[in-house]
């Protein structure tokens, strides 16, 4: 089954979906995570991101706020990130965590892909059936009921 236009994400609090939902304007996708340059293989060269994308109302991408962690402050584990995205969590107007459909998308930044990249893992190669959340490393495929694998 091919990928659909808006891919449905449930919001799982406590996991690693606990930071979607919808806001004044639209839908948002939130999270911090470690990330690496495209086609890097030296795992001591990424850096913690704090992640905020932004979606209209029918799930197509505005854009996105994503900063790494100041170096300084961060100790490895991300916490510096995790500050941040809190403030730019509590700004959102009208702010409620849910579930949220979303259209795919890619931004660079860093050298790090960000988004939700469309690609191919069954076994009919002339089909796209999977929608990867990058660098979260979470991939939606049918049944397309919002339910991920990591």
């Amino acid at each position: 089954m091919s990928v659909p236009e808006v891919v449905p994400i449930l919001h799982e609090p406590g996991y690693r979906t606990d930071t979607i939902g919808r806001c004044r304007g639209g839908q948002f996708f939130a999270s911090v995570c470690y990330a690496l340059p495209e086609g890097s293989s030296d795992l001591d060269g990424g850096a913690w991101y704090a992640v905020l994308h932004r979606f209209d109302p029918g799930g197509r991408h505005l854009g996105s706020r994503i900063e790494a962690a100041p170096e300084e402050f961060d100790t490895g584990t991300g916490k510096a990130a995790e500050e941040l995205l809190r403030e730019w969590l509590d700004a959102l107007p009208e702010r409620e965590f849910g579930d949220i459909a979303v259209a795919p998308f890619a931004v660079l930044v860093d050298g790090c892909r960000f988004g939700l990249v469309v690609e191919r893992h069954g076994e009919d190669a002339t089909e796209d059936d999977w929608a990867e959340l990058y660098p979260d490393g979470l991939g939606f495929h049918a049944p397309w009921d919002g339910e991920y694998d990591t």
